[in-house]
Formats: C-alpha cells, sequence, structure tokens
C-alpha cells in the first residue's frame, strides 16, 4: 500500500481519523459539524462536499488541511495562518495535512493567484471562528459564565476574571456536543496574531535538510522508472522505430510506445517512446540509444522568426474589432500629433526548478497518483475520463513543487505514468528532463502587438487603437481557435483603465503551432510590455515627464464604468466580479506615486544611467514599478536597484508577498533580458538552460525594495502581479539612459550598438 509522506497509510489514516476528535465543515449555507468518516465522503445529494479544513483530536492537536499546492510561494504557512489565528492555536503546536483532490475542498487550483483571495480568506476564517466558537461555549459552559467572558489563545481558552483556562484537550470532548451556531464573529484585525505578521515557512526546516518530498522524490514499493522520447514536433508520432541498442543497457526492462494524442491535444499525453528500467539513469541512457524515424506533422515548418513576419502582418491591417468607444480611426485620422509603435514579445517557457514527474500506480480500476501538481481535482478528472475509470476510483496525493508558473496545472505527465503503470501492471514513475521541459512542454504565447495613439495640442491622449496577434490558449483545447480570446485580451488590453475618449481594439489571426499554456501573468506579460511602453513614448512625444503623463493619462481618481466599456459582452475580472473588485484610478495612483517616490523619481543621475516607470492591474491587485538602469559605453547593462509597490488590498503573510514581487522582478527581467523560446522546423531550438537563458546573479539587480500598500480593499492576488510592470520599466529606463527603444524582446545583457 502507497504510503503518504509521513509514512501513515491512508486506510490506517481513515480508521485513526474515525476514533479522533471535532472536525468541523464550513459550507455556503452555514457552519456545522461533521462526524469523522463524513469528511471523506460526499454530501448526501451525491454533488457537493463540505470544505473540510480544520480537525482537532481529542488530545489537542490541531490539524489544519491545506487544500493548495506548495511550489514555494508559502501557501501552505499562508493558509495555516488564516485557520490558526481565528481559531486561537499554537502555530508552534500545529499539523498541516495536504489535501488530497477531491471537489469537497471547493478549488484547489492553485493558478491565477488565487489561494488567498476570493471567497478562499473568508472561508478558512470562518472554519477556525467555527471551532473557536464551539471551544469557548463548551468552557464557558463547563464554568457557568457567559461565553462573551472567555477568550482563546495558543490553544488555551481563559476566563480572566475567575482565572480558570482550560486546554483544548479538556474541552474538546464537549465541544463536539455544544450547539452549531448559526453565525460565527470573526476577529477584528486588531486582534491577529498571526494575519498579516512575519511567521516562519512550515515547511521550511524540511527543505533545507532535504527531508522535503517533491514530485522528483516520490515513490512507491516495486516502482519502475520511465524517461519518454517525445515527439520533437507537435502532432508528429513514431513511424517507426528500433530498441535494440536501448534494450542492452543494464537496468533497462521494456520500450513501449506511447499513443499520440493528435492537436489540439489538451492535458493528453503528446505520445512518443516510454524507456522503463530500474533506474532514471538507465532509462536516460536508453534513450539515448533510441533509433526512431518520426511522421510528418503539420507543425513541421513552423519556424518562429517567419512566424514573426506572418504575425507583422497581421496587426498591420484591420482586425476583428472587440472594442470600440468614439470613433478611434476617425481620430487618428485627422491627428495633429500621433504616435505609433509595433511590440513583439517570443514565446517563453516555464522553466521551474523542478521539472514536472509522477508516480501512479494502476490496478484494475483503481488509481492512485503522487505528482508535483497544481491541481489535484485536474489530475483525477484527467487521469478518470484517460483510463475510462470512475473518477471516485481516482486518487490524487500532491506532493511539494520545485516550481511551477502554470506547467504543473497540466497533468500530461501524470497520464503518461498512469498509461504505462496500466500497460506495465507496476507503479511507474515518470521523470521528465530539462530538455523535455523545454522542448515538449506548454510554451508561453508568442505576441506581436501595434498600438497607435493620437494626442490634442496639450498632449492629452484622444485616441487609442491596438491590435494583438497572438496565438490563443484555447487552441491547445479545441480545434478552430485562431484569435486572441476576450479573456486573454482582457488582461490589459479591454481593461485599459486610462481616460481616453476614443479607443478600439482588433485581432488577427494567429495559428498556433504548439501548445500554448498559462504562465505566471498569462497575456499581461506582452500586453503589459507593449501598453507600458507606448505609454512612455507618448510621455517623450508630448514633451512630458512619463510621472506625470501616466497621471494626466489617468483622469482623476474614480471607479471607472466597465459595464459600459463597448464590450459586446461584460469583461471577466479574474474571477471576482466588478462590484467587489472595481476598477480604482485611485489605487492605481497610489503605487505609482509610491514606487516613484522610494526610488527617487526625478532625481538627477550620470551620462549612461535612467529611471523608466510603469505601472499594471492584474489579478485585482495594483503594481507599479521603477527600475534603475546604468550602461558602460560598450553597452553592458548593469540594474543598481528596483522598486516596486503593490497594493493587494491586504498582505496577509507580508514577508511571503515581498518574496513573491522578488521572484517577480527577476523573472520579469529574465523575459525582458535574456529568455526565449524559439522553433525551427517545428523543433525547439533552446534545449537545456544553457541555450534558454535565465538572469543570473551577476546580471540581477543590486537591491531590490519591495513596498507594499495597504489600501484596505479587498483582497487580490500576489504570486503573479508583480511581474507585468517590470519588464516595461527596465525598457523605458533603458530609453532615459540611452535613447535607444526596446520593441522586441529579449534584448541580450548587453545593448548592442545600433
Amino acid at each position: 500500500m502507497a504510503t503518504t509522506a509521513k509514512g501513515l497509510a491512508r486506510r490506517d489514516f481513515l480508521g485513526k481519523l474515525a476514533a479522533s476528535g471535532l472536525v468541523i465543515a464550513v459550507t455556503s449555507t452555514g457552519v456545522r459539524r461533521l462526524e469523522a468518516m463524513e469528511r471523506f465522503a460526499p454530501g448526501a445529494d451525491g454533488d457537493w462536499a463540505p470544505s473540510v479544513f480544520l480537525r482537532i483530536a481529542n488530545d489537542g492537536t490541531v490539524f489544519i488541511t491545506c487544500h493548495r499546492s506548495e511550489m514555494g510561494q508559502g501557501i501552505r504557512t499562508g493558509l495555516a495562518m488564516v485557520v490558526a489565528d481565528e481559531l486561537g492555536a499554537d502555530f508552534a503546536t500545529i499539523k498541516l495535512e495536504q489535501a488530497i483532490g477531491d471537489a469537497k475542498y471547493g478549488s484547489q487550483n492553485t493558478d491565477g493567484s488565487s489561494s488567498i483571495r476570493g471567497g478562499e480568506y473568508q472561508r478558512l476564517r470562518e472554519a477556525g471562528a467555527a471551532a473557536r466558537t464551539l471551544l469557548e461555549a463548551a468552557a464557558a459552559d463547563t464554568w457557568g459564565v457567559s461565553a462573551s467572558s472567555v477568550t482563546t489563545r495558543n490553544s488555551v481558552v481563559s476566563h480572566a476574571a475567575s482565572g480558570r483556562s482550560a486546554p483544548f484537550a479538556q474541552l474538546v470532548g464537549k465541544a463536539r456536543t455544544m450547539p452549531v451556531p448559526a453565525k460565527v464573529t470573526l476577529k477584528d484585525a486588531s486582534q491577529f496574531t498571526m494575519i498579516g505578521k512575519t511567521v516562519p515557512g512550515i515547511d521550511l526546516k524540511d527543505v533545507l535538510t532535504g527531508k522535503a518530498i517533491f514530485g522528483q522524490d516520490a515513490t512507491m514499493p516495486g516502482m519502475k522508472i520511465a524517461v519518454i522520447l517525445h515527439p520533437p514536433v507537435y502532432g508528429a508520432k513514431v513511424a517507426s522505430f528500433d530498441a535494440a541498442a536501448a534494450l542492452k543497457v543494464k537496468g533497462v526492462e521494456q520500450v513501449i510506445e506511447i499513443p499520440t494524442t493528435p492537436p489540439p491535444s489538451g492535458f493528453l499525453p503528446l505520445g512518443g517512446l516510454a524507456v522503463i528500467a530500474t533506474s532514471t539513469w538507465a532509462a536516460l541512457q536508453g534513450r539515448s540509444k533510441l533509433k526512431v524515424t518520426w511522421g510528418a506533422s503539420p507543425n513541421d515548418s513552423y519556424d518562429s522568426a517567419a512566424y514573426r513576419t506572418q504575425l507583422e502582418g497581421e496587426v498591420r491591417k484591420e482586425g476583428k474589432v472587440e472594442r470600440n468607444v468614439g470613433d478611434a480611426p476617425g481620430a487618428l485620422a485627422k491627428a495633429s500629433k500621433k504616435v505609433e509603435a509595433e511590440y513583439y514579445a517570443p514565446h517563453l517557457a516555464h522553466a521551474p526548478m523542478e521539472p514536472p514527474a509522477a508516480v501512479v500506480s494502476v490496478t484494475g480500476d483503481k488509481v492512485l497518483a503522487y505528482a508535483c501538481t497544481q491541481d489535484p481535482q485536474t489530475v483525477r478528472n484527467t487521469l478518470a475520463e484517460f483510463l475510462k475509470v470512475p473518477k471516485e476510483n481516482v486518487e490524487a496525493h500532491v506532493t511539494l513543487l520545485g516550481g511551477a508558473f502554470g506547467r504543473k496545472s497540466k497533468p500530461d505527465y501524470v497520464c503518461e505514468a498512469a498509461w504505462l503503470s496500466r500497460k506495465t501492471g507496476a507503479p511507474i514513475k515518470v521523470v521528465w528532463t530539462r530538455e523535455d521541459d523545454l522542448g515538449v512542454g506548454y510554451p508561453h504565447t508568442v505576441s506581436m502587438q501595434r498600438i497607435e495613439a493620437a494626442m490634442d495640442a496639450s498632449g492629452k491622449l484622444v485616441a487609442w487603437r491596438h491590435r494583438v496577434a497572438s496565438p490563443p490558449i484555447p487552441s491547445t483545447f479545441a480545434p478552430g481557435q485562431e484569435y486572441h480570446s476576450v479573456d486573454e485580451l482582457s488582461l490589459g488590453v479591454l481593461d485599459l483603465p486610462y481616460e481616453i475618449p476614443n479607443v478600439r481594439v482588433e485581432v488577427g489571426k494567429a495559428p498556433a503551432h504548439v501548445r500554448i499554456g498559462w504562465f505566471r501573468s498569462v497575456s499581461n506579460v506582452p500586453q503589459a510590455f507593449a501598453i507600458c511602453s507606448f505609454l512612455d513614448e507618448c510621455a517623450h512625444a508630448a514633451g512630458k515627464d512619463p510621472l506625470d503623463f501616466l497621471h494626466q493619462a489617468m483622469g482623476p481618481d474614480r471607479i471607472l464604468d466597465t459595464a459600459n466599456w463597448g464590450t459586446e459582452k461584460p469583461l471577466p475580472n479574474y474571477g471576482g466580479t466588478w462590484a467587489e473588485h472595481p476598477l480604482d484610478i485611485a489605487r492605481l495612483r497610489r503605487v505609482l506615486d509610491t514606487a516613484a517616490k522610494e526610488a527617487g523619481w526625478g532625481k538627477k543621475l550620470p551620462k549612461g544611467e535612467g529611471l523608466g516607470i510603469a505601472v499594471h492591474r492584474s489579478f485585482l491587485t495594483y503594481v507599479a514599478s521603477v527600475v534603475h538602469v546604468k550602461v558602460s559605453p560598450k553597452g553592458a547593462i548593469t540594474i543598481p536597484r528596483v522598486d516596486i509597490a503593490m497594493d493587494c488590498g491586504y498582505a496577509v503573510h507580508p514577508d511571503r508577498v515581498r518574496s513573491q514581487c522578488e521572484g517577480a522582478v527577476i523573472m520579469s527581467l529574465s523575459n525582458a533580458m535574456t529568455s526565449e523560446l524559439s522553433f525551427k522546423g517545428g523543433k525547439a531550438v533552446q534545449t537545456n538552460l544553457n541555450q534558454y537563458k535565465v538572469v543570473r546573479m551577476a546580471q540581477a539587480p543590486k537591491v531590490t525594495k519591495v513596498h507594499l500598500v495597504h489600501s484596505g480593499g479587498p483582497i487580490g492576488g500576489v504570486g503573479e502581479p508583480g511581474v507585468p510592470p517590470v519588464a516595461p520599466a527596465f525598457a523605458n529606463a533603458l530609453f532615459a539612459a540611452t535613447g535607444r527603444r526596446i520593441r522586441t524582446l529579449p534584448i541580450g545583457p548587453q545593448l548592442a550598438k545600433a
């Protein structure tokens, strides 16, 4: 039987849990107590199961369930902080459990910077508050005092007036019998002891001492290792192969052909040849000796350089209109001052430190999987569909993730392990290499954009036409998807927050030739680069300071009326409602001014140095960045400092929010300076990190300052919104330092001479 990371078999765990103490569920209709076994069963109607985040054993031990995936962003600590703070638990003694994939937890998709924002924060607080209310009621009833006169702290309930106190262990038995409150009272922020404070990471010690279990570490008894030779071109399949030399490698046991899923392949395997061996090394050596002839693919001729020319043609002609306010073409035609520019951003690879890995055992119609996945429910659902087994028979466990950035929400690698396990009759661990990760992953889309603007005599923007040609993510899942979708355009383009009376957005045709996947901040990456760079160009064309120009373009502080923006349907808003998360110009302005002030905007710099500024809203969070660059006479670029200001409403775990911003700076600068995934003959040109480059330590900013702006607004995302404004701020800084405009990424670590 497979064991959990803590060594306790699931069957034994269920038996122990049946004898344990208080279990609380917070549902959409209120709070109720759960019997221990009920948390592992669907609701009575078969459709809905309670969201269970908290368990208190008879000995007083507090168990908190984390239903999101930990990939270095600190979410296991953050979610536990929220529950434990409302509960009044001693954080040093809590035990954390990782949820398996199950719809009863609500969404488990650790994507879109959604683990805290939305209803998650509220649900988790209510779970902790409900348990605290019952424990306090039990203590009050025991002592014959009012529940309002007792308090809970460090897993102890106290009555100050009488000096009495009782640890959770003494109260659990009675708490489970107390009437469940119809409503719970949440703590005031002034009462928080953890939320909003710096708390040590729960997994930090295990990570530092090598005890943490990542996807590449997961094992099962009797497990075999599989390394797969995937089709080098999307859509190709094996025509013929010779495995004789591979089978002679010591440790190699089988070579198995995996069926190809033709485009659009979605989350299913690409196909290829799997080398089954007793060790990873043997599997890799066997793979290197395979002789394969690949069949033809419709993407054999894909050349990203030629494709750029195709996209340029699309943005230079009229496209499909997605937003139309006023008469932008007319205003542009008669403008006395006009600015136009085109911006190109290449494919990007996720390149997490840990490539994908999964171990799966298929026995009959029962499936047990362990994977470094961002979404165990998608793993569960996809495996059930792929293997044609009941979903209830699939158990998907989550390990720690060594980075992800969107790649590990696609479970193709888990499907590969499952298919091979069924084929071989043994548990199979599929290991992807860096070459697999770069060559046959889900690259971020390539993007070409053309923006034209008209200004009046005072330099005020009066017209804006934005054309986008970029292969859409839906092309990975359905045929005929050749235009950037409204969801993708709503990441900065359709929701442009500036006061411009004439706006037109058009999209051009852009068929995909690879599996397009979501990537940290998705289309905000190229779209913020184009918009924020272009605004800087407009500022200089108008003879204005870029900061002053942005203030003027924003117009007065107000909530924007996004319901009447000249789009066919109301725009999406990162999963939130516009009523709860309006587009607030005051918040946008506040982060802009904070970053500018902290960076010393306007200060005089030596020749060859410059400051660049950019501001962008994404994932319901407002972020501004100022980048300071220095360019040597020979063109070498250094970055003395980056300032980044973020308003995410409220920072639940400030230390990790700052870390996320710091990581976003490095990732965005990598996108701007060094990272590019290109294709020739349908194949990825870059195969490892010596070719697909990320910013090295010597190229990184010498100083990065993160400024958290607490606006009191609703909680927004954190993991992704730090990325978009940094690259354009960097490009704008290079213009300030050298007078050269950057419209194509990446530029390289050295500014080439014209």
